[in-house]
Parts: structure tokens; C-alpha cells; sequence
């Protein structure tokens, strides 16, 4: 029977509600401290008019460097959790275990520690920026989480698409590009969406290595006016936009890849 796949309604509603809820918590405990809201001072950090012409503000400015970061972070960690799928898949005892020691020292040690690790002990060594340690320790840290995702993708494929695969010649790599990874990806698609939304999520604590991203222009701003609230709500509804749009968009492309199915 073919199965129908419908919109979201009822998360959506689910997440207006739980905003709503967050949002009235937030005011209502700014209304307890007595704080005074300017929100007519957050357009000029997001942009500003000068000489007639459109300037990005700082937080405009920090969203480019979040997307530069979590868009090469996510190609690295699906080519990361793609390979090491592949190794824990292999035959070779010597792939597995390379596979299983960066399984374990990437989801058993916090993804701070891990950024801190490369920032301050490898970068130094190997001569690296602080932009490229972001990258490689967000890289290091979800790759491990695809690869769980996709070796699941792959050995649900039935094995009797395996053996009608190699009844008609195929070899294996050429197995995997042409009958299990087209299927897997249609099964693996959602819960990547959620390891890239986790991505977008995590990218946040390169703040800490004094990387501008999003959340550090939001502190530095912060440091400098105190519009603690106002600017806390407008980074978290940017990150908000952002994550919503990735999963509306990937909804649509999961439509699109089971018409037919």
C-alpha cells in the first residue's frame, strides 16, 4: 500500500507551542527583573542604511562565518561517517578496529573538549587557524554520529538486492553506488537532517576558541550595549529560521525521492 506523505502540521504546531511558551517565560521574567526592552536598537546589528545603501550589520556577519563553518563541517562529516560506515562494513579486522577507536573516542568525550584538544594541542603542531580547528573538531565529533546513521542505511538494504546485484557482475564498490547507497539514502535522509541540525546546533561552542560566529558577535554585542535579552532572543530565532528551513527543506526532498514508492 502506498503510503501518503504529509506535511508536518501537527510539529509545527507543537513548536509554535513550545515557543510561545518559551518566549512568554523569557518576558515575563525580564518583567520580574525590571528590564527595560529596546528592540528598536537590534535592526542596526543586523543591518544599517549608509549613504543609501544596504551594510550588513555584525550578526549578518556571524551567520555568514556559522554557515561557512557548519556547511564544510557537514561535507566532511557525512564523507567521515560515510567511510567509516564502510569500514565497520569491511572484512578487514584492521578497518574495523580503526573504525571502533574513533567511534569511541569521538562519541565517548564531549565535543568541547575535542574542539580544545585540536585548538590548543594539535593546531599549534600542525600550523592550523583557528577557523580550520572548528572545522575539523565539529567534523570529527558528527562524523562519528553519521556513521552509525548510514551503516544502519546500508544493512537494512535486503540481501537479496546484494545477491541480484552480484548475480548480474557487479563488484562490490560498484554494488554499493548503484543498488544499496540509492536505497540507503532514502532510508538514511531524516535522521541526517537531525545530525545537521545538531551540526548548526553545535557550532555555537567554536565561540569559545574566539571564532566570530553567530554566538560570539552576539556576546560581543552583548559586552558592549547589555542588551542581554534582546539580543539572546534575536541570535536564538536566527538559529531558529535556520533549522526550520533545513528540515522544511529536506522534508521536501524526502517527498520527492518516495513518490513512487
Amino acid at each position: 500500500m502506498k503510503r501518503k506523505s504529509r506535511f508536518p502540521w501537527l510539529d509545527m504546531i507543537r513548536f509554535l507551542i513550545v515557543a510561545g511558551v518559551l518566549v512568554f517565560l523569557v518576558v515575563r521574567g525580564a518583567t520580574e527583573l525590571d528590564y527595560n526592552w529596546q528592540w528598536y536598537r537590534i535592526s542596526k546589528y543586523l543591518y544599517r542604511f549608509v549613504d543609501g545603501k544596504l551594510v550588513p550589520g555584525p550578526l549578518y556577519d556571524g551567520l555568514l562565518v556559522t554557515f561557512k563553518i557548519t556547511g564544510i563541517s557537514l561535507v566532511l562529516a557525512f564523507a567521515m561517517g560515510l567511510i567509516t560506515a564502510f569500514f565497520r562494513l569491511s572484512h578487514s579486522p584492521l578497518a574495523r578496529i580503526v573504525a571502533r577507536i574513533y567511534l569511541e573516542a569521538a562519541r565517548n568525550t564531549p565535543l568541547l573538549v575535542q574542539l580544545f584538544f585540536i585548538y590548543f594541542v594539535l593546531a599549534p603542531v600542525l600550523g592550523i587557524d583557528r577557523f580550520t580547528s572548528a572545522v575539523l573538531a565539529l567534523s570529527f565529533f558528527e562524523g562519528a554520529y553519521a556513521s552509525e546513521i548510514f551503516r544502519a542505511g546500508i544493512v537494512s538494504i535486503h540481501k537479496g538486492q546484494w545477491e541480484a546485484a552480484y548475480s548480474i557482475g557487479l563488484t562490490t564498490p560498484a554494488t554499493y553506488r548503484l543498488v544499496v547507497l540509492p536505497q540507503a539514502i532514502r532510508r538514511v535522509l531524516p535522521p541526517l537532517t537531525g545530525q545537521a541540525v545538531s551540526l548548526i546546533k553545535d557550532s555555537a561552542l567554536v565561540s569559545t576558541i574566539a571564532v566570530y560566529d553567530l554566538t560570539m558577535r552576539g556576546q560581543a554585542i552583548i559586552a558592549e550595549t547589555y542588551l542581554t535579552f534582546e539580543i539572546w532572543l534575536t541570535v536564538a530565532a536566527i538559529y531558529i529560521v535556520i533549522t526550520t528551513t533545513l528540515s522544511l527543506t529536506v522534508w521536501f526532498m524526502e517527498k520527492r525521492l518516495n513518490r513512487g514508492y
